[in-house]
């Protein structure tokens, strides 16, 4: 099942759901039964980047490259 973007006729709320091509997705916020379709995006908008380092700060605050010394330590966890 693919991933789709929609926007909402009624209120213009734009969301992601994971459908079968068939099915039509009802809008999350005010429950319109016809989005239209948009073309996804690849990427969110810069938003990966910046939770993969927060997750990787996470991990070395809970010492998860306790078993690394700190010289490969700097190198991991940028």
């Amino acid at each position: 099942m693919p991933i789709y973007e929609y926007r909402c006729s009624a209120c213009s709320h734009e969301f992601e759901l994971l459908v079968r091509s068939s099915t039509v997705p009802q809008c999350p916020q005010c429950g319109a039964g016809e989005p239209e379709r948009l073309v996804s995006r690849i990427a969110p908008h810069g938003q990966t980047a910046g939770k993969l380092a927060l997750a990787r700060r996470a991990a070395a605050k809970e010492g998860h490259f306790s078993h690394y010394s700190a010289g490969e330590r700097a190198k991991v966890v940028k």
